[in-house]
């Protein structure tokens, strides 16, 4: 854990949002930062309990205003690298069949279907 750090919130109103390690208060709590026009988290005192932390780091000062964060951010383009990875990924995989309504999860059987009818009449020419 150090300041910097990008991590996933795993509970609370801002669950499933990315934000930055800014501070670290003790051993079990941290101060966090989106910063809010970017991610949506507003600064605040989080415990580590709540966060899962990521590989991604920003070299940053302890302590570092928004402004510097918004900064570092865009220069690093670390956002754009976090939405690239698999677990990114997995996850926006995950809330887009959360938002699917009945009609779409029907084309999705429906697509299924034909996929799985292609792969054996291939399979049965050879």
């Amino acid at each position: 854990v150090q300041p910097g750090r990008l991590a996933l919130i795993t509970f609370g109103p801002c669950e499933g949002k990315m934000c930055t390690i800014v501070d670290i208060v003790d051993q079990k709590h941290v101060v966090v930062d989106g910063p809010e026009s970017i991610t949506g988290v507003r600064r605040h005192m989080m415990p580590l309990k709540r966060l899962s932390l990521t590989d991604s780091r920003l070299n940053v000062r302890r302590g570092i205003r928004e402004k510097g964060l918004k900064k570092a951010l865009a220069k690093n383009e670390t956002m754009k690298k976090w939405s690239e990875t698999s677990w990114a990924k997995k996850l926006a995989a995950k809330k887009s069949r959360a938002e699917m309504n009945d009609f779409d999860r029907f084309k999705l059987m429906v697509a299924k279907k034909k996929r799985a009818q292609a792969v054996k009449k291939s399979l049965k020419k050879k």
